[in-house]
């Protein structure tokens, strides 16, 4: 089955100027489209490892969530248990600057309720033989806690992300279940109700391995942007991982990209400090291009097991 994702698929619509932004002006630039949503990324960045990942969602029942689904069979995503809906799917508005930062945005997120009905009538087939689970944190409770269920049912490890951390603040019974929460420098200060706007890897990375063990929280990735990653677990280890030297176009997708890495490594067998940096190369070839496509990689480039038929 391979590492199960289980979120919500966006259109991502995304303007970006090809002159400095001028936030009250009008920008010359251009317009994308481009298949998004964090969940609907993550699950193609782990498939474009050769690693087959079941994708748990719904899209839109028209063409354009045929065209994802189709995209998603291409790059060998298992696809059967999305599900076709009117307004399944939710849309993504973003205006970048010419440095490749957005300036602003609009999200319509969708009704992901149906997940929770598909989990009800095939939970057991999804989580039964899978290597490992990927999930929003911050998605419905209800699917949430399903979720936790089937993984403590059949003992599988859960790795989590975040869109929304304010929603995320208020589930730390479901984050000190995960076996790793992976979150951005600014989400971990909201987390832990602190500023570490000017902190150092090396900073960051002690403060960490502080917060997590009065949090209870297992293990816990922070990313910090062009100064890289740092992580640490409950047992008192830590450190920091840097970032890798590129030409950025667009940062949209980096943090999923990032996330898809550390939930590889740590799924088939390497250390944080080695899921980091898959992590962190992952993410780095996202960066380059406006369609924020990870490339093709075999798994024995990381070191890391094939997923068989």
């Amino acid at each position: 089955m391979g590492i199960v994702v289980i979120g919500a698929v966006f259109m991502d619509l995304k303007g970006y100027s090809t002159s400095p932004y001028i936030p009250s002006g009008r920008n010359a630039g251009i317009i994308v489209q481009n298949h998004g949503g964090v969940s609907r990324n993550v699950a193609e960045d782990i498939a474009n490892v050769e690693l087959k990942p079941t994708f748990v969602s719904l899209v839109d029942d028209n063409s354009m969530g045929e065209d994802i689904i189709r995209k998603l069979d291409r790059h060998k995503v298992n696809t059967k248990y999305i599900r076709r809906l009117p307004d399944g799917m939710g849309t993504w508005l973003a205006v970048f600057d010419h440095e490749g930062d957005v300036v602003a945005s609009v999200s319509k997120r969708p009704d992901l309720a149906p997940i929770g009905d598909i989990l009800d009538q095939q939970g057991d087939e999804i989580f039964k033989d899978a290597d490992s689970i990927a999930v929003e944190i911050d998605i419905d409770k209800e699917i949430i806690k399903k979720i936790f269920y089937y993984a403590e049912k059949y003992q599988k490890d859960v790795y989590a992300l975040v869109s929304n951390m304010t929603i995320a603040v208020e589930r730390r019974d479901f984050l000190r279940k995960t076996s790793c929460f992976v979150c951005n420098q600014q989400e971990a200060g909201i987390l832990f109700s602190e500023d570490y706007e000017s902190k150092t890897p090396q900073e960051m990375a002690e403060i960490l391995a502080d917060r997590i063990k009065s949090a209870r929280i297992s293990r816990m990735v922070v990313t910090m942007g062009e100064y890289g990653a740092v992580y640490a677990d409950s047992e008192g280890n830590y450190g920091s991982v840097p970032a890798l030297k590129v030409d950025v176009v667009d940062t949209t997708g980096a943090g999923d990209a990032f996330f898809a890495g550390v939930c590889m490594g740590l799924t088939y067998g390497k250390t944080m400090e080695e899921a980091c940096k898959i992590g962190t190369r992952l993410s780095s070839t996202v960066i380059t291009t406006s369609e924020n496509i990870c490339p093709r990689f075999m798994p024995e480039e990381f070191g890391l097991k094939p997923v068989q038929d």
